[in-house]
Parts: C-alpha cells; sequence; structure tokens
C-alpha cells in the first residue's frame, strides 16, 4: 500500500506536470502550426528525455528520497507525457483518412521516445562514469 507521502508526492508532481502539458503543448502548436500533433510529439519526447536523465541520476544518487522520485517521475513527468493524448489524436487521423500523416505521428512518437529516452539515460550514465 502507497504511503500518504507518496500519493501527495505524486499528486502534487501531477499537477505541475499537467499545466506544464498544456501549456507547452499549446505553445509549440501554436509556434509551429501543422496537421501534424507537434506540440503532443514536442512533450513526449521533452518527457521521455528528461524520465532517461532521472532513472540513471537515480541509479548514481542517494540524495533524493523515495517520494522525491515519485514526484519527479510518476507525478510530473507522468502528467507531462501524453500518451492518451498521442493515441487518440493518431485515431482521428487515422479516422479522417489522413493515414499518412497517422503513420508519421505514430512513427515518430514511438521511435523518438525511446531514443529520447535512451539519450537522456546515457547522457547522466556517461557523465556519471567520466
Amino acid at each position: 500500500m502507497m504511503s500518504w507521502q507518496t500519493i501527495l508526492a505524486i499528486g502534487s508532481g501531477g499537477f505541475i506536470g499537467a499545466v506544464s502539458r498544456a501549456y507547452l503543448n499549446g505553445l509549440i502548436s501554436h509556434r509551429v502550426p501543422h496537421e501534424l500533433p507537434f506540440g503532443t510529439l514536442g512533450v513526449n519526447l521533452l518527457g521521455s528525455f528528461i524520465m532517461g536523465i532521472l532513472i540513471a541520476y537515480f541509479a548514481y544518487s542517494t540524495l533524493l528520497t523515495p517520494h522525491v522520485k515519485s514526484f519527479l517521475s510518476t507525478g510530473i513527468l507522468g502528467a507531462l507525457t501524453t500518451y492518451s493524448t498521442f493515441a487518440i489524436e493518431s485515431f482521428l487521423l487515422l479516422e479522417g483518412g489522413s493515414v499518412a500523416l497517422a503513420l508519421a505521428n505514430i512513427t515518430l512518437n514511438a521511435i523518438g521516445t525511446i531514443v529520447m529516452a535512451g539519450s537522456g539515460y546515457y547522457l547522466v550514465n556517461n557523465f556519471f562514469k567520466s
């Protein structure tokens, strides 16, 4: 069972992540207007990169408590990344007959987020090994 401190940490982080997602998604969508949902792609790529950084950092550092780790990863980044939004946007592109855009969106999100998570992880991993 989760402690109330962990629940509070995740919930607080979730608030920050959700507000950040809405702001960044809107900002990116406004600056890069396109039929392809670049706002969602942007927050998914950014969130994946930061998640890679955090997971690698957690492996090397004992400075952060489990509550802070939950606040950052499950809370902030769990609410920042928008997989469900990505899923419905991809579906709607397919439903609207934009098969090429849907496939581009799926490919960029699926491969891009893995590449960004790995990049963040290796960046921090190599820093600590140096």
